[in-house]
């Protein structure tokens, strides 16, 4: 950058520095040049400036007079040229100077302010130069680093060997992409991923005790903010350099982000795809054993799990996240897929089926403690082939919905839980939405024409056990409108609350799909 101790250095140029205990101002960065003769120049001058002068206004006004105007306006320093009328600077000024804490450099008779200023533009350029070609460099190796799959933590470690920083980029689900040169907390991440939700995000985020962090945001494919590249210094410390570099370090981010999110979206569509050809039964077997060998599960003695938070607000994104990564960390390959209720994964095991239980809840730990989840329940299903699949999928779901719905173990199998929940999952979608549909369709049509409440009548008299006193009071009817009400409900569907296999029917077909 241009500095006077810069200026000075250049021996063409004939200066002397006249307050050389000023080392410090001697090295700041000093905007450009500034000629006058004015006696009070302050008007005219920026902050930052080198003035230039020949002292012409000395004979008119004292020396105290311009170098305090010099100090009022934020002047750099002071280059005084000496002249044949001037022969030798002025020992006023130089106290003065020294006073005010403006640095005084001496230019020889004969060198004109031109040349200074020739210096300056040339070391300006070469300034300048030096930039556009570190920027270039660095964009070369954030490109290839890129190209070569090192994700964010290859564009922190470019970054870092650049302006030494410590970095780090966190996801708008909370997630430490990367990080180098520190050791966030989990309170710094939360922070950092709140910052991102909000609208618009920040600039600088209070990450640290002493002063805020600067914000860098990385935008995705739909140009939304989906992550933030934050510098755990003080954003008053960061020099232009400095900033410059995280903002071109920003912009190759996003170019990974949106790789990324491309490749995740192909990996959900294949995984969805894989999913359903599991629950159409064995006629696909062919094909799904070949699709789970591309997940590196090969066919054999296979578990099933059926994962989900008790917790509604956890993303199961998250919770699929997080069991990848500990499978992983156990060296078992999976095939992991979110669902709308639940997460499904598929893995080779070939531990005995005893075993199966106590990873299972292992596992359940670990996705909670990484996904900051309250209770990860997790239904499993009995070993299987590949054939099997299909059911042993359904009662591993069917029992991770009733964990999810009750206080009790966080795992558990079909054995250990059967219900008659277990029954309907292992039945067609389609029989089942025929046989809700043909006891109940006359009550729910009757409740939509009449703007009557049939069918909320008869789910609050069977869960109160068919008791009519306490089915009146949470309904706050008579119980006399309560039994008309029965009675239209038993001409509607020809079943009667008195009779068992009756009862059976309505229980079950309430407990299917519900409409509204």
């Amino acid at each position: 950058m241009l500095t006077i101790s810069r200026l000075v250095a250049d021996p063409a140029l004939g200066l002397r520095i006249v307050t050389p205990e000023l080392t410090e101002r001697l090295s700041a960065e000093i905007r450009w040049l500034h000629t006058t003769e004015l006696p009070d120049p302050s008007r005219y001058i920026r902050p930052g400036e080198l003035v230039l002068t020949n002292g012409l206004w000395y004979p008119h006004v004292s020396a105290e007079q311009f170098v305090d105007a010099l100090a009022r306006a934020g002047a750099a320093g002071l280059v005084f040229g000496l002249t044949a009328q001037t022969p030798a600077l002025p020992e006023e000024l130089v106290a003065l100077c020294i006073a005010r804490d403006l640095p005084l450099v001496e230019l020889c008779i004969g060198v004109p302010f031109a040349a200074l200023t020739r210096a300056a533009a040339r070391i300006q350029n070469e300034v300048l130069q030096a930039e556009l070609t570190a920027t270039v460099r660095r964009g070369n190796a954030l490109a290839t680093a890129l190209s070569r799959g090192s994700g964010a933590v290859g564009v922190l470690e470019i970054l870092r060997g650049d302006t030494e920083l410590p970095l780090l980029v966190v996801d708008r689900r909370g997630r430490c992409l990367a990080a180098i040169g520190c050791a966030p907390s989990a309170e710094q991440i939360r922070l950092a991923a709140a910052a991102l939700n909000r609208t618009p995000p920040p600039l600088e985020v209070d990450l640290l005790a002493a002063a805020p962090s600067p914000l860098y945001l990385v935008e995705g494919a739909m140009g939304e903010i989906d992550a933030g590249l934050y510098c755990l210094e003080p954003a008053a410390a960061l020099t232009a350099a400095d900033r410059e570099a995280l903002d071109q370090a920003a912009r190759f981010l996003s170019l990974e982000v949106t790789k990324q999110q491309a490749v995740q979206a192909i990996e959900a569509r294949f995984a969805a795809e894989l999913l359903e050809m599991i629950l159409s039964g064995p006629g696909r077997t062919g094909e799904v054993s070949q699709r789970l060998r591309a997940y590196g599960v090969p066919d054999g003695s296979l578990a099933v799990f059926a994962l989900a938070p008790a917790d509604e607000d956890v993303p199961l994104d998250d919770i699929a996240d997080a069991a990848g990564a500990i499978f992983a960390a156990h060296g078992i390959p999976v095939f992991t897929a979110a669902g709308s209720r639940d997460v499904v994964a598929v893995c080779p095991w070939e531990r005995t089926a005893a075993e199966l239980p106590r990873f299972a809840g292992e596992l359940s730990a670990d996705i909670a403690r990484r996904a900051s989840a309250r209770r990860i329940v997790i239904g499993l299903g009995e070993l299987a082939a590949v054939a099997g699949l299909r059911e042993q999928l359904v009662r591993a779901r069917e029992v991770c919905q009733v964990l999810r719905a009750q206080d009790g173990p966080d795992t558990a199998t079909f054995a250990d839980i059967a219900t008659h929940r277990m029954l309907l999952g292992l039945l067609d979608p389609q029989v089942l939405n025929r046989f809700t549909e043909q006891v109940l369709g006359a009550v729910r049509a009757h409740d939509a024409r009449a703007h009557t409440e049939l069918e909320h009548t008869l789910r609050v008299f069977l869960a109160n056990d068919g008791r009519w006193g306490v089915t009146a009071t949470a309904l706050h009817v008579h119980v006399n409108t309560l039994r008309n009400r029965m009675a239209r409900i038993a001409e509607l569907t020809g079943r009667d609350v008195d009779r068992l296999a009756d009862v059976v029917d309505l229980f079950l077909a309430l407990t299917g799909p519900q409409r509204g």
